[in-house]
């Protein structure tokens, strides 16, 4: 482990790394055909490893901690994390295995997706105490469950450590795993199907107060154009409203993204309705590349985004 994953790092993620392979299409093939594609564009992917690019994008220090396999795809996801400064020293390549890739038919009029998925056989994290000086010196530790007993020795590190732990629960990721992780966490941001399904399908007001009560002290519910709703111990709630974008291309790793860019507004200490904004911004910027990564703003643009919205 290099000198450059012990210095404080502002947050370290533990999650699935992937590359996504997005194809652009007019219409989803039905049966044997053959058509051609609007466009095609190689992005690496994966819920953390999308936040970890995003708030690295906006000028953080993360680093991401991740095994991977020694294939094709190994190597240009290992390539996307360098090219966005993200800290690749605690990921581990296993040479005779593969990578998670997934292929993305985008249709061209609506942007629905179709999401063909191959997990790879890179085996999950076991040996977390290795990279406990990481966690211990970083602001915040960013999970979604994957790696799942890895990730629960790397709450309790984190938690010694005094560092804050945040979740990114996502759209059709619920399962009862996940209720052994929300009463750990200080930052819970959730889809709202999510949210739902872990409140047994009531309302996002009760779902949010469900899951503040569960333990976090700060709980999100996203719900993509409708905006996301906040819920503090410490300021109560509120809801904030999507930013409007003409010209969608694609909302792929718009959740990502709005996690990354919320821990940023955090660790810069924004006030919880600045920060909401902030993500909000970003994940409407995000909107206008094909690809969870390459519609990333920079904090200038967010900054300038924000100012001529309001003016």
């Amino acid at each position: 482990m290099s000198d450059e994953v012990t210095k404080i790092v502002d947050v370290v993620g533990i999650g699935v790394s992937t590359l996504d392979m997005f194809t652009v299409v007019d219409t989803f093939p039905t049966t044997r055909e053959v058509q051609k594609a609007v466009t095609m564009v190689l992005d690496g992917g994966g819920p953390v490893a999308t936040a970890m690019v995003t708030l690295a994008k906006l000028g953080a220090n993360t680093v991401m901690i991740d095994n991977l396999g020694g294939d094709w795809s190994g190597s240009l996801i290992l390539q996307d994390f360098k090219k966005y400064n993200v800290s690749t020293d605690c990921i581990e390549v296993f040479p005779e295995h593969s990578s998670s890739v997934a292929n993305i038919l985008v249709q061209k009029s609506t942007g629905i997706r179709a999401i063909i998925y191959h997990p790879g056989s890179a085996p999950e994290l076991k040996d977390i105490l290795k990279y406990s000086s990481v966690i211990q010196t970083a602001k915040v530790l960013h999970i979604n469950g994957r790696h799942l007993d890895a990730s629960l020795q790397a709450i309790d590190i984190a938690k010694k450590a005094g560092v804050k732990v945040s979740f990114d629960g996502g759209a059709n990721r619920y399962h009862l795993g996940m209720r052994l992780i929300v009463p750990k966490v200080d930052i819970c941001i959730v889809a709202k199907d999510f949210a739902l399904a872990y409140a047994n399908g009531t309302s996002i007001e009760h779902a949010g107060e469900m899951l503040l009560k569960n333990g976090p002290e700060l709980v999100v519910i996203t719900d993509g154009v409708n905006g996301s709703w906040v819920f503090s111990n410490d300021i109560g709630s509120f809801r904030q409203p999507a930013f409007k974008i003409e010209n969608v291309v694609d909302t792929t790793g718009c959740g990502d993204s709005y996690h990354g860019a919320f821990l940023y507004g955090l660790i810069q200490n924004m006030s919880l309705k600045k920060t909401s904004e902030f993500a909000s911004a970003v994940a409407a910027l995000n909107t206008q590349s094909f690809g969870g990564r390459k519609g990333l703003p920079s904090l200038e643009t967010v900054e300038k985004f924000l100012l001529s919205y309001k003016s």
